[in-house]
């Protein structure tokens, strides 16, 4: 069935999505999905899934490195204090996707944190409101089940922007709750479907 499960290189079935790269490989089997409760890990992950818009999850891969060296390991006081000169620096940056409204809505993004947690807030928490009850989610059998949005990250869009957040859509929203494990949308059969967070 196109679009379900496969077996990868060690015989362990997977996502299909998963196998055509070894960096895809690596981020199924190590990262997606498993729960991130962090605000520097979700930092990370909301600004590569803004950046990924538009353009295929392995170009965002391939460049996660040099995001991380480019955004200061995303730690958040750092990339909420840049300014003109660092905005201009990144867009010199090819180790990076150079786009002016998704760098400065990462430096928003980083200010909206720590206005968070300034309130005695987390960005962890205000994510994890919006993740849905598992027990009412079937478990996918094949990608097609599998809806771009929901009530939920539509909902978690609304909050994030209202928090200050740029460059949150449902859509963006949705990927992020799927990579940072709010849902688990490992397919039927998928060796990784159960496995807890590293």
């Amino acid at each position: 069935m196109a679009g379900a499960v496969s077996p990868g290189p060690d015989g362990r079935a997977r996502c299909d999505w998963a196998l055509g790269t070894p960096e895809m490989l690596d981020y199924h089997d190590r990262q997606w999905g498993r729960p991130l409760r962090d605000d520097t890990d979700l930092f990370e992950m909301l600004t590569l899934e803004a950046f990924q818009s538009g353009l295929s999850w392995l170009t965002i891969l391939r460049k996660r490195d040099g995001f991380r060296e480019a955004f200061d390991g995303f730690e958040i006081e750092k990339v909420a204090a840049y300014k003109a000169r660092e905005i201009k620096r990144l867009m010199a940056d090819a180790e990076i996707v150079r786009n002016r409204a998704k760098i400065a809505a990462t430096i928003t993004n980083a200010r909206a944190i720590r206005e968070l947690q300034a309130g005695g807030e987390t960005l962890t928490d205000v994510i994890w409101e919006f993740a849905p009850n598992h027990d009412d989610r079937p478990v996918p059998k094949k990608l097609s089940d599998l809806e771009p949005t929901t009530a939920e990250s539509t909902a978690m869009a609304k909050e994030l922007k209202r928090r200050g957040f740029a460059f949150v859509g449902p859509t963006t929203a949705y990927s992020l709750m799927e990579a940072a494990g709010l849902v688990n949308d490992h397919l039927a059969g998928c060796a990784f479907r159960d496995l807890p967070a590293l």
